[in-house]
């Protein structure tokens, strides 16, 4: 009975799909709420108008029990952000890692916004002109004002992700210090300075991801080149900033790249070999944890044997869920 009787007032207070609410919230700057609708009992999707992306974005919520717009309380945020690709968008986490049944009825807000299919969660650069896509003012300033003006989101938050998510997750508590309480990375490309003439290296990710996700856009609009901009690209390097991490619950995960659990074969499909990125991204994984190690900033890691896929990012978040809410709940 009590179930059902929270399952109704939940969803009596957002509505069902299509206009936003009346009094839309909206950031400093204009941002606003276009549109609400609600995919399932507990998740609703935010259409946001933003000034920042020239456009709009949207961002999927996870409602904690009892949730209510009017409610007299607000609720600790987790930000869940995606990796990059032309299939990653604020659904990803909810289609891909069983989301609802890991946080369960935690009382948490969690958030889960578009980043683009490379937004890479940085104000692009753009040859030092600056200007769209703005995706680090429209996540940590437009939409945080937006939360928390009209859907009871409190000043205690965590942030984790996958792939570019990670990245963006302790780049973004880097660069934001005091934001969020803790962070966390699965997969993540922790050093994207890191160098290796002989083959594939993160600079080179960077270039692929951006050509591919990003459309017409010249790779180096995002940081500038790697060489020419470092102090640009050093600026938004988890490497580079982890000395501004202390005070911050961090959690680091990733694969080796060879067959895991959750592989059909060996690497990332039978008869490939190892999966190059997830390979990188457990190197600059285990370089950062010990660049943090030494700079007597605690970190949690668990590395494994497995691949660049989803199946292993919701294991992760299950695991690193009980760390990040110590922190916040």
């Amino acid at each position: 009975m009590g179930f059902l009787a929270g399952a109704a007032g939940l969803l009596a207070s957002i509505a069902p799909g299509g206009p936003a609410p009346a009094a839309a919230p909206a950031a400093d700057d204009g941002a606003t709420v276009v549109g609400e609708r609600s995919p399932g009992p507990r998740l609703l999707d935010l259409t946001v108008r933003s000034p920042v992306l020239a456009g709009i974005a949207h961002v999927r919520l996870l409602l904690p029990p009892g949730w209510s717009r009017d409610a007299a309380r607000t609720w600790p945020v987790l930000w869940l952000l995606h990796g990059s690709g032309a299939a990653a968008d604020h659904a990803s986490w909810s289609v891909h890692a069983d989301l609802e049944r890991i946080v369960g009825d935690h009382e948490v807000l969690v958030v889960m916004p578009d980043a683009g299919p490379c937004g890479t969660y940085s104000d692009w650069w753009n040859r030092g002109a600056g200007g769209p896509p703005k995706w680090e003012t429209f996540h940590l300033a437009e939409l945080r004002q937006i939360l928390e003006r009209g859907y009871r989101a409190g000043p205690e938050r965590a942030v984790a992700g996958a792939g570019m998510g990670g990245m963006g997750a302790l780049a973004y508590a880097a660069r934001h210090r005091g934001l969020f309480r803790a962070a966390a990375s699965f997969s993540g490309a922790l050093n994207t300075l890191h160098r290796d003439p002989a083959r594939l290296d993160l600079p080179d990710l960077v270039q692929l991801s951006v050509q591919i996700g990003g459309g017409p856009a010249d790779w180096t609009d995002l940081w500038g080149d790697p060489d020419a901009q470092r102090l640009v690209w050093r600026h938004h390097n988890p490497y580079d900033l982890a000395d501004r991490l202390a005070g911050v619950r961090l959690y680091v995960a990733s694969g080796d790249g060879t067959a895991g659990p959750y592989d059909p074969g060996p690497g990332a499909g039978a008869g490939t070999g190892p999966d190059r990125v997830e390979a990188l991204a457990h190197q600059v994984g285990q370089d950062f944890a010990g660049k943090c190690r030494k700079l007597g900033i605690p970190v949690s890691t668990h590395f494994y044997p497995g691949t660049h896929r989803w199946p292993y990012w919701g294991r992760e978040l299950h695991s690193a869920l009980p760390v990040l809410l110590a922190e916040i709940l």
